[in-house]
């Protein structure tokens, strides 16, 4: 990696630490509005090696938050135009797609085999959530994972902390059930104490999609890169 495309980094963690991320490789679940925030600052600071996982393609309603997401790249797949993104912020990293979604009984030994030194979980369904989180413990790979990040309107209300501690949030609630029942703990979660709001229906949906907007996933996406790249190098 160049140098003067670093220096600003080595300047607060030091050159060492520069080349040691440089090494690393980390596995994203999920490139949408949380899992693109993590992507793009995993690769600007510097993580030498990313593999993104997600079947899904750009659609209009993606624009309003997920990076990857232009008039330009509707209908295109998103772990592709993330790769392009990535590639053109540092043409040295390398980056290795799948665009699939991750099953746990026809990905079995994926993430064991993935050689990376951390995984995030950035998706929305609540049984790949499970499956990820319970491969990469019982494989010795660290790793991360967001709550929910819909029907929010407060950036500031997100923290990190264990799955154990968190609160308010109705996803967290039964993730920690979830993986009470596992044995599974100290699970790291970007997680918001915001009461979700009542997403606005102009259908006769039972259930409407989740509302967001531009400044929630990406805080999520943040705390989530963040904590990667410090567990990594050993940071405080």
């Amino acid at each position: 990696m160049k140098k003067e495309y670093t220096q600003r980094t080595a300047r607060l963690i030091g050159q060492d630490k520069v080349d040691e991320l440089d090494t690393k490789k980390v596995l994203i679940f999920g490139v949408g509005g949380v899992g693109s925030a993590v992507v793009e600052a995993l690769g600007r600071a510097g993580v030498g090696h990313l593999i993104l996982v997600d079947a899904d393609v750009f659609d209009p309603s993606n624009v309003n938050r997920q990076l990857g997401a232009t008039v330009q790249t509707i209908d295109r797949p998103k772990v592709e135009v993330m790769k392009e993104r990535l590639l053109s912020i540092n043409p040295d990293i390398d980056v290795e797609t799948h665009a699939t979604f991750y099953l746990p009984d026809s990905h079995k030994g994926f993430i064991a085999n993935s050689g990376a030194d951390y995984v995030v979980d950035a998706v929305d369904t609540m049984s790949a959530k499970i499956a990820i989180i319970d491969e990469a413990y019982h494989s010795g790979i660290p790793v991360v994972s967001s709550m929910g990040a819909g029907n929010k309107l407060h950036p500031e209300y997100f923290q990190l902390d264990y799955i154990e501690k968190t609160s308010v949030d109705p996803l967290a609630k039964i993730m920690r059930r979830e993986l009470k029942k596992r044995r599974i703990r100290r699970i790291k979660v970007a997680y918001s104490t915001e009461v979700p709001h009542k997403p606005f229906s102009d259908s006769d949906e039972v259930r409407p999609s989740p509302g967001s907007i531009s400044f929630v996933p990406s805080t999520a996406g943040m705390i989530l890169a963040g904590a990667v790249v410090r567990d990594l190098l050993g940071l405080e």
